[in-house]
């Protein structure tokens, strides 16, 4: 079968390789000259099955009144005469409620868990290199009510399967020890060993040019609407000419309900922007090895081989992608109050990007109303962790074949499987 995936992010090009693998005649469609040059770019670089409690849980809607004026906020809603904005705000307070966010939880970790397993099948079978570090994940804490409030949803990602354990500060310091030139600042944490880290970009770059080996085609295109025909997408218009094609998958990130809104199907995606900065190791011996999250500021920590990374915070604010000096200044002076001197500040790469988030933090994986259009879209913050696993099972719903992993699909009900039926439904809306 003909498929046309739409996106070349860690998304897109890992759907690629599983449908190729699936035996699927692929062809990659991107505006980009190479893959991975958007939101997968220059993000936190972790693979964290414990970064599973949503933007949207109990204590958010406080936090976010609190941080409406806070330029450089982890959390930041600029108002703006969007509808899109404030219907997505509302569905974000609905998933705030307790139930929601536990339910929301639980299908992060069983995604989370699967997609991680695939990456490191995927690593194994291909030998593919891109600065990954299997030290697992500690996330630190500075205040004692972010500790107290962090215990709930750390037991409810252990039900499910998470191995995370809550840590002493003594214990944080002992598992990086670059933390020990903020030991009076910290109050516990919570690690997860079977965590992983590594370099979205390098992944993504890498993967492209062993799936172009298999036969995968990359076409560089602006990709500009679907067109449909009897109850099907009969094409996708880009510049300068009609692509057609068996099946089509969109994997646009938070541009995806641009693409889908004018055939009818209306994705509960808004970006949030995200910012991160890049900068060569300074004095290695206060620099951090272990990847880390500062889960007060929302940001995450990672060793990229001689490079540190700091990422973080999310701003919705329609589709800007300017970068905020504020913010950007931010990341440096948490960075500096935790590792004095561990990086050359004066050398950072600042970036920002546009992550597809769904109120619920749970993304679109699945068929849709046209039997031969699918999604694997709104991975929010976890689309690096959360990339292998989606593009296994979709590649799988393509295909006609159950996927191995009981998850929330966009696929039509009646399509579903009897075992994915007896999977609670978790909309992403």
């Amino acid at each position: 079968m003909k498929v046309l995936v739409l996106g070349a992010g860690v998304i897109g090009v890992t759907t690629a390789w599983f449908l190729n693998k699936s035996g699927h005649e692929v062809t990659v469609v991107d505006r980009q000259p190479g893959a991975g040059l958007e939101t997968s770019f220059a993000n936190g670089g972790q693979i964290s099955v414990s970064h599973a409690e949503p933007w949207a849980n109990p204590s958010a809607p406080l936090k976010a009144l609190k941080w409406l004026a806070q330029e450089d906020a982890p959390l930041l809603f600029r108002l703006r005469p969007d509808l899109r904005q404030w219907l997505w705000g509302l569905s974000f307070l609905r998933e705030c409620m307790p139930a929601r966010t536990r339910r929301n939880i639980r299908q992060i970790v069983t995604l989370g868990l699967y997609s991680r397993a695939t990456l490191q099948s995927l690593r194994a079978e291909t030998g593919i290199e891109y600065d990954q570090l299997t030290r697992g994940i500690l996330h630190f804490y500075t205040r004692q009510a972010e500790l107290d409030a962090a215990l709930e949803p750390a037991r409810v990602m252990r039900e499910h399967g998470c191995d995370i354990e809550i840590v002493s500060p003594d214990q944080c310091v002992s598992i990086e020890p670059a933390l020990a030139f903020s030991r009076k600042l910290l109050v516990g944490g919570s690690m997860t060993t079977s965590d992983e880290s590594g370099d979205a970009h390098k992944f993504t770059q890498r993967l492209a040019a062993l799936a172009a080996e298999r036969g995968v085609r990359f076409l560089q295109r602006n990709v500009l609407g679907l067109l449909k025909a009897g109850g099907r997408i009969d094409g996708v218009h880009v510049e300068g000419e009609m692509l057609r094609a068996d099946a089509y998958v969109v994997s646009l990130g938070a541009y995806s309900p641009l693409l889908t809104r004018p055939v009818g199907i209306d994705l509960d995606i808004y970006p949030a922007k995200g910012y991160s900065a890049t900068m060569p190791v300074k004095d290695a011996a206060r620099a951090f090895s272990v990847s880390l999250t500062d889960d007060e500021y929302k940001l995450v920590f990672s060793r990229l081989g001689d490079r540190l990374r700091i990422a973080g915070t999310a701003e919705l604010n329609g589709y800007n992608t300017a970068l905020n000096e504020a913010r950007c200044r931010a990341l440096l002076r948490r960075t500096e109050e935790l590792f004095p001197g561990a990086g050359d500040a004066a050398r950072a790469e600042f970036w920002t990007g546009l992550r597809p988030a769904t109120p619920s933090n749970v993304p679109y994986i699945g068929g849709t109303r046209y039997p031969n259009l699918f999604l694997n879209t709104g991975h929010g913050t976890l689309g690096w962790t959360h990339s292998c696993g989606s593009a296994r099972a979709l590649a799988d719903i393509v295909s006609g074949r159950e996927p191995e992993i009981e998850f929330a699909f966009s696929t039509p009900p009646a399509k579903r499987s009897a075992r994915l039926q007896r999977a609670p439904r978790v909309s992403p809306t």
